[in-house]
C-alpha cells in the first residue's frame, strides 16, 4: 500500500502497487487521480447490526475507537456514532433519513462491497435507499453476479480486487499472525494492545 497525490493538491490517494485503490468518475485516463467531488466520507458505526449476533461483535466504543484511529490524519474521512443514538438494531434507512434530517445540505449515499450486494433485497426499505440515496459499491472477488449492478442509482466503483476482508484480518490475529499493512498502524496496535479477536 501507499499514496500519490493527487492533482487538486489535496489529501493524498491511497494506492495498491501504483495504482489508486479507487477511481472517479472525473477521471479521465490511468493514473489520473482528480476525483469525483462528491465531499467527504462518513465512517457510521454501527452499535447492532441487524444481520449480526450482539455477542459477536466487539463492544460499539472499542470498533468506533479503531476507526477514528484509521482515519484520525486524513480530513476528508469521518467518524460518526450517529447510530449509538437511534433505536437499535440500527437500520441503514432510519440513519440515512436522521441524516438527511439533521444535515438537509448534503446528498448522502452508501458505500458497500459487492460481497453485501447480494443480500441486499434483505435490508430494510431496500427499494428506498437504492431510490432516494443509491450506492457506490466496492468489487469483491468470489461473489455471485447480482441484478442489482444493473440499477441506475448503483455505481460500481472501477478499482483492483483485493482478496482481504475482515474475517481474515480477525483469523490472522487469532493465529498470532501479522496484520501489518492490512489495517493502520494505530489500528494494529490497538487490537493487540487489547487482545481483540483472540
Amino acid at each position: 500500500l501507499g499514496t500519490t497525490t493527487r492533482t487538486d493538491g489535496t489529501v493524498p490517494q491511497v494506492t495498491y502497487n501504483g495504482w489508486p485503490l479507487y477511481y472517479f468518475e472525473d477521471d479521465a485516463a490511468p493514473g489520473d487521480v482528480v476525483g469525483q467531488g462528491r465531499g467527504d466520507v462518513w465512517f457510521v458505526v454501527s452499535p447492532q447490526n441487524p444481520f449480526k449476533p450482539a455477542k459477536t461483535l466487539l463492544h460499539e466504543f472499542d470498533r468506533y475507537d479503531m476507526v477514528r484511529a484509521a482515519v484520525y490524519d486524513n480530513y476528508k474521512l469521518e467518524v460518526s456514532d450517529i447510530e449509538f443514538h437511534l433505536p437499535k438494531p440500527s437500520y441503514t434507512i432510519h440513519t440515512l433519513v436522521h441524516l438527511s434530517e439533521k444535515h438537509p445540505d448534503k446528498k448522502f449515499k452508501v458505500i458497500i462491497g459487492e460481497d453485501n450486494l447480494e443480500s441486499f433485497t434483505k435490508w430494510k426499505n431496500y427499494e428506498r435507499i437504492l431510490e432516494d440515496y443509491g450506492l457506490y459499491v466496492y468489487p469483491r472477488p468470489h461473489v455471485t453476479n447480482s441484478d442489482l449492478k444493473r440499477h441506475a442509482n448503483v455505481m460500481i466503483v472501477e478499482s483492483p480486487l483485493l482478496d482481504i476482508s475482515a474475517t481474515f484480518i480477525r483469523n490472522c490475529i487469532r493465529k498470532n499472525q501479522s496484520v501489518r499493512y492490512l489495517v493502520p498502524d494505530p489500528v494494529e496496535e490497538m487490537i493487540r494492545s487489547k487482545k481483540f479477536y483472540l
